[in-house]
């Protein structure tokens, strides 16, 4: 009898658990952190494969913040190596370069990994920058261009870096990969003269455009990206900026173009690999606009006209080549 109400206990604990999580996941989808998943680490790495293993170099600086720091996992190959390049989600308030995954079976496969720590918005705004979203970017950017420096003693093959991230941080890995080449040939910045040029591009759950009256027509509810450009929430807490972030469009639109992928996208941009965990749902509102399909198809379109190689991977997709972004990355970085 006592084990019955033990065990009847412990089920109504867990119904419970799972309805609070139901519920802060509905919450952490409205303001633009829906790409949180609830998993421990255990079943995170029953999900993605064994634990990653430790770095090669951890915590190592990439500039003077605190957060601008990177982990470097180095494949064991006596030739130069193709490297992942991760960047984390988190709508560049939150997360971790812990998030990256798979980093066992691409070290097998002969490809090194970086993920990275970035400056968040808060941090920017204290910082004076605006817009706020130009702190993210630029980490990546100057991440990136730091890593190149290291090719040579980190046996790394500066032509095959890939870019990855999940939700906000995919939507920076386009972002640098669309946008033109950020190095600086005539710097006194041995660094600042890197190139920031991608072999392809890899994210799930990705912003294609920063850009309010497009996501507005993409996504009719969509209610994200206020904050990048400096728009705070109301004053009871609710909301995203989204309605300033809209009103204000003309006036910052500058920024917008500057910080948002799709306006970046031209012909000879590298290949691109789009994951989604919803089907597309074109002038519907959605439960996840954050994080919708519909910003996949309309890069996909843009890309077939400029004839850039675009795979778009969703549940009921037509024409997947690759089931995961690791099976995509491990394929593109060793041909």
């Amino acid at each position: 009898m006592y084990r019955r109400t033990q065990r009847n206990g412990m089920n109504s604990l867990m119904a419970k658990g799972s309805q609070v999580k139901r519920i802060v996941a509905k919450a952490l989808r409205r303001i633009g952190l829906g790409g949180f998943e609830w998993k421990s680490s255990g079943e995170r790495a029953a999900r993605g494969g064994s634990p990653n293993p430790y770095p090669t170099l951890a915590n190592v600086a990439y500039g003077t913040h605190p957060r601008q720091v990177l982990d470097f996992w180095r494949a064991n190959s006596s030739e130069a190596s193709p490297l992942i390049f991760f960047i984390h989600g988190g709508s560049w308030r939150g997360g971790s370069k812990s998030h990256v995954s798979h980093v066992a079976e691409y070290l097998a496969a002969g490809i090194s990994v970086v993920s990275i720590e970035y400056r968040f918005i808060a941090a920017a705004v204290r910082e004076g920058i605006m817009p706020p979203v130009k702190g993210p970017m630029d980490d990546a950017a100057r991440a990136l261009q730091f890593v190149r420096s290291k090719a040579a003693e980190w046996n790394i093959d500066k032509t095959r870096i890939a870019a990855s991230g999940g939700s906000a941080g995919a939507c920076s890995a386009l972002w640098l990969g669309f946008h033109s080449d950020l190095s600086h040939p005539m710097s006194t910045d041995p660094i600042a003269r890197e190139s920031t040029r991608l072999w392809c591009i890899a994210g799930i759950g990705a912003q294609t455009s920063l850009d309010p009256m497009q996501m507005k027509e993409w996504i009719p509810n969509s209610h994200y990206g206020g904050h990048a450009f400096g728009f705070r929430n109301n004053v009871n807490g609710a909301g995203s900026g989204f309605e300033q972030f809209l009103e204000s469009r003309k006036a910052i639109l500058h920024w917008i173009i500057e910080y948002s992928p799709y306006a970046h996208l031209s012909a000879g941009a590298p290949p691109v690999y789009l994951g989604y965990k919803a089907p597309p749902a074109p002038g519907q509102e959605e439960d996840d606009p954050t994080h919708s399909a519909n910003f996949g198809v309309k890069l996909q379109e843009k890309c077939k006209r400029l004839g850039v190689s675009c795979e778009l991977v969703y549940p009921g997709a037509p024409d997947v080549k690759h089931a995961s972004v690791r099976d995509y990355l491990i394929a593109m970085l060793n041909t």
